[in-house]
């Protein structure tokens, strides 16, 4: 029944039928769909390969366009019926996605077969009040520490990594600016910020304690970070050059590598130290999933639903690996022996274990966190004293706070 209802619900948001013509026998009209552009071509041959296993879809005209994760969700709440009908997505946004009518809710078929499938932690990720909204595409949304050997021979202290680098010249990226990776510092003190959600997808309660001892802590250790010669603010190896170090995910595993050669190496995130205590770099762990809209026509939804299954099973999944080092849920394609033996997949694995599993958060979160990170990247914050910079964070602690009233 809540299958029917979102599809009722997204009637005011569909304009035209006349795109595509449907039959019993399948599906002939148009879907689009959004992917990181990495994945644009794979997903373009394994979209062939889908329709020559299932001639009912042989008509099937599938437009893939290059949408990053981040961009796909903000542009699907933004405008439904002017999105994608199929698009890939980071598990915090889906909250967000279910409360927009942008998500239609699994068949039981289908979530039977992504259940027995995927790991437990990505079923829970596409679940929101005992539903299943997206199929499971990655487990491996996370970061670590990837690290050139030659120049850094001891990556367990960030100090350590950034006097290493410095001394040869090299550089540390780390982008302290987004609200993704700087609650590496401030989960790694014991500082937290997460948001309650009802069932429909409704953020309803902010649980924070930035304005505390450790967010100060946190907070300090950053800009120490910032303050230091080697650090470079970034997360993306592809526009990084002259690095020794970058804090990065599985996605940009092959660039790394191919900086590196033969010096490539990955580790857990190190340890940082603030008046004399050290803590554990934290930060998310979360994955990646499609999602598939609501449609009046239930063969265009079939066939969205049966093209979503297939670029999320095992053999897909296996060659996202391949491609681009994507951290694969489904249990099958973890059991592959480059997948187990792949270093950044294992750096991911041990990081994993100090990561928080990420939650829901309102838009602004992510804006209001990039604002604190460019005032430690700027400088402001250097000379405070610990009572103006607990002021400092109890404004940011009570904006976050106030986001679930808007």
């Amino acid at each position: 029944m809540k299958r029917l209802f979102a599809v009722v619900l997204s009637l005011a948001l569909i304009l035209s039928l006349a795109s595509f013509t449907a039959s019993a026998e399948g599906f002939s009209g148009e879907v689009k769909i959004w992917v990181a552009d990495a994945m644009v071509d794979l997903t373009k041959a394994k979209i062939e390969e889908f329709k020559a296993a299932h001639t009912e879809y042989a008509g099937m005209t599938v437009l893939v366009e290059p949408v990053g994760e981040g961009d796909a969700a903000t542009n699907m709440i933004t405008d439904v019926e002017g999105g994608a009908d199929i698009f890939g997505f980071a598990q915090d946004q889906l909250a967000r996605l279910v409360a927009a009518g942008a998500l239609v809710e699994l068949s039981e078929e289908n979530a039977a077969i992504v259940t027995q499938e995927n790991d437990g932690g990505s079923i829970s990720a596409v679940t929101l009040g005992g539903l299943m909204y997206a199929y499971p595409m990655t487990s491996d949304n996370g970061y670590f520490l990837y690290y050139d050997k030659s120049v850094i021979t001891d990556p367990s202290t960030l100090e350590g990594v950034l006097d290493q680098a410095n001394a040869a010249g090299k550089k540390f990226y780390m982008e302290i600016n987004s609200g993704w990776y700087q609650t590496a510092f401030f989960f790694g003190t014991g500082a937290m910020v997460t948001y309650d959600v009802d069932d429909a997808g409704n953020l309803v309660k902010a649980n924070i304690n930035y304005a505390s001892p450790e967010g100060l802590a946190a907070l300090k250790g950053m800009i120490a970070t910032g303050r230091h010669p080697a650090f470079v603010n970034g997360s993306s190896a592809s526009n990084a050059s002259d690095y020794a170090a970058i804090v990065d995910g599985v996605w940009d595993s092959a660039t790394v590598q191919a900086a590196f050669g033969d010096n490539f190496a990955a580790a857990k995130l190190p340890t940082f130290t603030v008046d004399g205590a050290s803590y554990q770099l934290s930060g998310f762990g979360g994955f990646k999933m499609l999602g598939v809209k609501p449609q009046i026509d239930e063969a265009k939804l079939a066939a969205c639903d049966a093209l979503a299954l297939y670029l999320t099973g095992e053999e897909v999944q296996a060659a996202r690996f391949e491609q681009s080092g994507w951290g694969p849920s489904n249990l099958k394609a973890q059991q592959m022996d480059a997948v187990k033996a792949d270093p950044a997949l294992s750096a991911l694995a041990a990081q994993l274990a100090f990561a928080v599993p990420q939650g829901q958060y309102p838009g602004d979160y992510w804006s209001t966190a990039t604002g604190l990170g460019d005032d430690v990247i700027a400088g402001k914050l250097n000379d405070l004293t610990d009572d103006q910079l607990m002021e400092r964070l109890t404004q940011f602690q009570d904006v976050l706070i106030s986001l679930v009233t808007k």
